[in-house]
């Protein structure tokens, strides 16, 4: 996580970015998107950058068109990382927002979704956001997985996984490399008692699927692939 690819390309924070609006929800700031009166709820936890980033709510968008009550909690309390601050490097402001605070902040959001009537209850991380699924799916405090360019995730972790997950990975990633990947979907590959899918998406960089260049057509059209592959996820077993 201390690397520079988790920080690349950052995004420009745009608190009124999307076509959702943003309440509280479980005590946290939420971007909410998609069905209010769906039974089927998503949550998205969000790479460093927080849930102010427009292409991730842009993504939340996209889910919640599919007919999904969306939710993107701001599990950093309006404190985000900033990149070029340099009295808080990446490993300082992780000490302050580490992704096991973001387990049990996830907790009350996952309450209060079920409290609105939520029978069934998706999550999708983000590089430090797929930590904290991915305990919410050893936790089985949700129905299905879906970790996307992951940090900080174990080998021990998806050994521990008890519902269906999907790891979308890059083949350009220090966090999670490609070896690591392979490593996660032979484990899977035994836990028969668990669906898993493992893809390693080529030529593209850790964070691509929220942090592309929009000038990269194909790096685009690979974001837009695993957009798609998220929502196939979904489908499956939100439902």
């Amino acid at each position: 996580m201390s690397g520079p690819q988790c920080c690349s390309n950052a995004p420009t924070l745009n608190p009124s970015y999307g076509g959702g609006h943003v309440e509280k929800v479980g005590g946290f700031d939420t971007y909410i998107t998609g069905s209010p009166h769906s039974k089927l709820a998503i949550l998205l936890v969000s790479d460093v950058f927080g849930f102010e980033a427009p292409k991730l709510r842009k993504l939340a968008d996209k889910v919640g068109a599919a007919g999904y009550y969306v939710v993107v909690p701001d599990f950093f309390y309006g404190d985000p990382y900033v990149p070029d601050n340099p009295d808080r490097p990446i490993l300082v402001w992780l000490k302050e927002h580490g992704p096991d605070k973001g387990f049990e902040d996830a907790k009350p959001v996952i309450e209060a979704l079920k409290e609105k009537g939520v029978c069934a209850i998706g999550a999708a991380g983000f590089c430090w956001g797929a930590k904290v699924v991915v305990e919410l799916a050893k936790s089985e405090l949700i129905q299905t997985a879906v970790l996307i360019h992951p940090s900080l995730v174990t080998v021990d972790d998806i050994k521990g996984v008890k519902v269906p997950i999907s790891v979308l990975g890059a083949e350009i990633d220090q966090m999670s490399p490609p070896a690591l990947l392979k490593q996660f979907e032979e484990v899977l590959n035994a836990k028969s008692e668990v669906d898993g899918f493992v893809k390693i998406f080529p030529k593209v960089s850790h964070g691509w699927t929220v942090r592309y260049k929009d000038e990269d057509a194909a790096e685009v059209k690979s974001a837009e692939e695993a957009h798609q592959d998220t929502l196939d996820w979904f489908a499956k077993y939100v439902k």
